[in-house]
């Protein structure tokens, strides 16, 4: 691995050492920090190296380095941002993926730092720029693109800059109007509208008036006509102009390339993750991005030939200005990059994705849920946010082409070989009736029996108007709000459809199903209500931990064992447990190291077993895609620093929080669409699990706008009004910025 520059620019000093956003600029052809007050002011003359630490896992800290090069600075200024960059990397360990980022190309990620905007300004610290801003008010023009980050770009003042297809800002002195295209964007627009209340603020201390004026509907005495009396009256505008920047870069599949003394040679055969050797350096070309891949064991000085090789390989092919450009180490690669090869075996290496973690526990908190959270440590949840209690829950098995109810007395009981229909009704604060509707799948039951309980539950769901959070639940991976609806929750072996019956007399297979005259072991692994795992096990003596709780049924006979390391919440659970199985039941107390020989011989005789600890999953960040379908391929898109404003009532979403897999629904997605949630959800997690070892039985959900439950909309900071407003994005937007009789104006 390459070791730390030797001399550290003193402006790199404790750099990357606390979480968040820092900034240096080119000055002189030396990095000069920003205050925070500049932070968001780019320059065109100028070059920046901006920083970007986030909590990784068992406290380490990951690593974004952007290089920002604005359309007038020098080669001379933009090759030494490129140069400090590799530098500020050595200071951090030489782990930080790194960006090249050019004036008006710039890249999601980056300008979701940025929120909702960054504007370039005129001017820069290198000879014949005058940086200051202007005392004068100056009108300006910009273009707005982009649904959920902005690339704001100042247009020339005059009327040809107008068309039909874009959405336009007018900031004048007093007021600020905003043109909406006939054919532009809704999502644009709403967009827009965002950067019109940044300007609004920091430019016009909160004090101007704001306009929308719609293309096509001229009326001399309102907004719209003063609008066109500032470009000299109204007059018809043209169309679109063909630009650079509307050239759309495809994203081809990866070709890798490997670099050595300069050269960049081609490597044959379909890509996997083995070709990659960590003594070498590599390119992919994916088309609108391309990759320098890093391995840990070079040095500095070959990884600065290595990225300039890389360059010259770009300048050589004529690429658009808009090519990305991404550095990366081993072990830090991207999922962008990851899902060009094959599959993505996991290993002990950090993963380079996980953003976000410290604003994941701020709102835990925030919301009153309790988080023990140190810096750079990932989150460690006590009680994760569950459903109202005092609901109504109400639980069908599976049978045949039907549903059988679960009486009162037996609900909280699973068998492995069924599956369930679980609907719970419940009040949350002073919102209509909810509801949490989820099927159980168990790992033993028939296709059959799968397949009905996803079709009866889509009847359900559309019979309450498709206002149910829907879940599909698999055997082992119960999520926390889906174990506390139940006092307790108990897995048991076997099954009791006539599916499951028929399977095993077809493969002349045992039906173990679980009796309650019969010998059994139960075993209680939780600590809490919302997170206990009781399971039937093996009713052998090897089955035993000392970390747990067990419940042995041998025919009248109920003993109930304390592990010596179990906790008092374990130990009162497993009686919870046996009133369940053995309503009335005598117990028989036997706490580990003071068994008798009755306990050991319904366990086939006394055996060693285990005291150690299972190991916890990792905790990960939760994060937000959208996706699409490239000529047949699932493709997805990161939505970076997200928030509730990119939910966006004209898509559908994927929350991926890695102990749970959600698919947002917004309210205008057309209705055959919102019909393919799950099968989206279900793509989304098998290309997960190849790239990023998501677990292939992650519990999946559909959550529709407006009927978000709170473990959900913990992941963001949420503001129930939002999710109150009716219309598309923009009339929502309008209505929540500027009130009611602006949108009643742009609905007219």
């Amino acid at each position: 691995m390459a070791g730390s520059a030797k001399i550290v620019d003193p402006a790199f000093q404790g750099a990357g050492q606390r979480i968040g956003t820092e900034i240096w600029r080119i000055e002189n052809f030396q990095p000069v920090p920003l205050p925070k007050s500049e932070h968001g002011k780019f320059y065109m003359g100028d070059s920046y190296i901006v920083l970007q630490t986030t909590s990784g896992k068992g406290g380490s800290y990951l690593y974004d380095i952007h290089f920002w090069i604005g359309k007038d600075t020098s080669q001379d200024e933009a090759g030494t941002a490129a140069i400090k960059t590799i530098e500020l990397d050595a200071v951090l360990g030489g782990r930080a993926v790194q960006h090249r980022e050019l004036q008006g190309h710039e890249s999601d990620k980056f300008l979701s730092y940025f929120k909702p905007c960054i504007i370039p300004l005129e001017g820069g610290i290198a000879s014949g720029f005058k940086m200051c801003e202007d005392e004068v008010f100056e009108t300006r023009l910009y273009v707005c693109k982009g649904k959920r980050v902005v690339r704001l770009k100042q247009v020339p003042f005059v009327r040809s800059s107008l068309n039909h297809d874009d959405v336009f800002i007018l900031d004048t002195e007093n007021k600020i109007f905003q043109f909406n295209g006939a054919n532009s964007n809704i999502q644009e627009r709403a967009k827009a509208l965002e950067v019109i209340q940044f300007l609004k603020d920091k430019y016009h201390e909160g004090t101007s008036d704001v306009a929308i004026v719609e293309d096509g509907k001229l009326q001399t005495e309102s907004d719209s006509g003063e609008f066109w009396v500032i470009f000299g009256g109204y007059a018809p505008i043209g169309k679109k102009a063909a630009s650079e920047d509307d050239i759309t870069l495809e994203t081809t599949p990866g070709q890798l390339y490997s670099i050595s003394d300069g050269q960049v040679t081609l490597v044959e055969g379909a890509l996997s993750k083995a070709m990659l050797e960590n003594n070498k350096f590599y390119l992919l070309d994916c088309g609108a991005e391309v990759f320098v891949w890093i391995g840990r064991v070079t040095q500095l000085e070959d990884r600065k030939a290595a990225i300039q090789a890389a360059e010259e390989f770009i300048a050589n092919q004529n690429r658009p200005k808009s090519t990305r450009i991404t550095r990366i180490i081993q072990g830090y690669e991207p999922h962008s990059f990851k899902t060009n090869f094959e599959s993505w075996p996991t290993g002990a290496t950090t993963s380079g994705t996980e953003d976000g973690r410290g604003k994941v526990a701020a709102l835990l908190k925030q919301q009153g849920v309790g988080a023990k959270v140190t810096k750079g440590a990932p989150v460690n949840e006590d009680i994760p946010p569950l459903l109202e209690k005092g609901g109504k829950i109400e639980v069908w098995c599976i049978n045949g082409s039907a549903k059988t109810p679960i009486a009162k007395e037996d609900i909280g009981k699973f068998y492995s070989g069924d599956c369930y229909i679980v609907l719970y009704t419940y009040h949350s604060s002073e919102r209509k009736e909810d509801y949490y509707l989820s099927i159980w799948i168990g790992k033993d039951s028939v296709q059959d029996d799968q397949m009905m309980a996803t079709r009866l539950t889509k009847t359900m769901a559309n019979s309450l108007k498709g206002r149910p959070v829907q879940g599909r639940i698999i055997q082992g991976k119960e999520p926390p709000q889906f174990v506390a609806l139940f006092q307790p929750m108990v897995i048991l072996k076997g099954g009791i459809s006539s599916g499951y019956k028929k399977l095993i007399t077809d493969k002349d297979l045992t039906d173990d199903t679980y009796t309650a005259d019969g010998v059994a072991l139960i075993r209680i692994s939780g600590t809490s209500l919302h997170d206990n795992k009781t399971v039937q096990v093996d009713a052998v003596a090897t089955s035993l931990s000392s970390n747990d709780c067990f419940l042995l049924q041998s025919g009248s006979s109920v003993f109930t064992w304390h592990g010596n390391q179990s906790t008092p919440e374990q130990q009162q659970l497993v009686v919870k447990v046996a009133e369940l199985l053995k309503p009335g039941a005598t117990l028989k107390l036997a706490k580990e190291g003071t068994e008798n020989s009755t306990f050991w011989f319904a366990l086939g005789g006394k055996q060693g077993y285990t005291s150690k600890k299972e190991a916890q999953e990792t905790v990960r960040d939760a994060h937000l895609y959208t996706f699409s379908f490239n000529k047949g391929k699932f493709e997805v898109f990161e939505v970076y620093n997200f928030s509730q404003d990119d939910l966006l009532t004209e898509d559908m979403l994927i929350l991926d929080t890695h102990a749970e897999v959600f698919v947002w629904v917004g309210q205008s997605v057309d209705t055959k669409e919102k019909e393919k949630a799950f099968e989206i959800g279900q793509k989304y997690i098998e290309m997960a699990s190849a790239w990023e070892g998501l677990s292939r039985d992650v519990p999946l959900y559909k959550v529709t706008e407006g009927n978000e439950p709170c473990f959900f909309t913990t992941y963001f900071s949420w503001e129930p009004v939002k999710a109150t407003v009716h219309g598309n994005s923009f009339e929502k937007k309008v209505q929540l910025l500027f009130g009611l009789a602006h949108a009643s104006e742009v609905n007219a």
